[in-house]
């Protein structure tokens, strides 16, 4: 399993990316964010990598951060959704954004990326709800999650939960919990559940 290259970028095409490493030169595929910031001028970079391997190809893809990588390890486990839709989705939304759209169940965000419909988009948004809370936020350390409102941990998370359980939208919970963060409700659960219930009351 090859997890990370550190190299240098040869070549750089809409097909992906090739890095050198140590005089072997790797077909990288990778989102249109991550062609984004790589250049073949930058004296060295290091990608995370994902191997995919079929019975007629193996194919790596890249990412600049664990979030990213982990973003299109989740989408890719959703029903309809292949590497080249995950790639398409992570091009016009990073990780952060993609936790934002499944937690406030909005489809439209993600229908965005071409090549994703909005039946597709609605899957991913529901089969994801679930498992959102396991994505580490863009940048940081694998095993930081994001939560509900984009920040760190897992207590927006578990609020949301609560709140779609007792009856609620995902859509009107998460904008309650938006609401009562920026109104300073404590990060502790309960305290975050009912400054959400309360947003809810009004």
């Amino acid at each position: 399993m090859i997890a990370q290259l550190r190299g240098t970028i040869v070549l750089i095409d809409d097909a992906g990316i090739v890095i050198d490493v140590a005089g072997v030169g790797y077909v990288v595929t990778v989102s249109g964010k991550t062609r984004a910031v790589l250049s073949v001028r930058d004296a060295a970079v290091t990608l995370l990598t994902e191997l995919q391997v079929r019975e007629d190809s193996m194919t790596l893809f890249g990412f600049v951060d664990a979030a990213e990588r982990e973003a299109f390890r989740l989408l890719i486990t959703v029903q309809g959704v292949g590497a080249k839709a995950a790639l398409a989705i992570l091009t016009v939304l990073g990780p952060d954004e993609i936790a934002a759209a499944v937690m406030s169940g909005d489809k439209a965000m993600v229908s965005r990326a071409d090549g994703v419909g909005p039946k597709l988009a609605q899957r991913i948004v529901n089969e994801l709800a679930s498992k959102i809370g396991a994505l580490p936020v863009a940048g940081a350390p694998a095993g930081v999650a994001v939560s509900a409102g984009g920040e760190t941990g897992s207590v927006g998370v578990d609020a949301m939960s609560a709140l779609v359980n007792l009856g609620y939208g995902r859509a009107e919970a998460h904008a309650a919990i938006q609401r009562a963060r920026a109104a300073g409700a404590d990060d502790d659960l309960s305290a975050l559940i009912a400054a959400a219930l309360q947003e809810l009351g009004q």
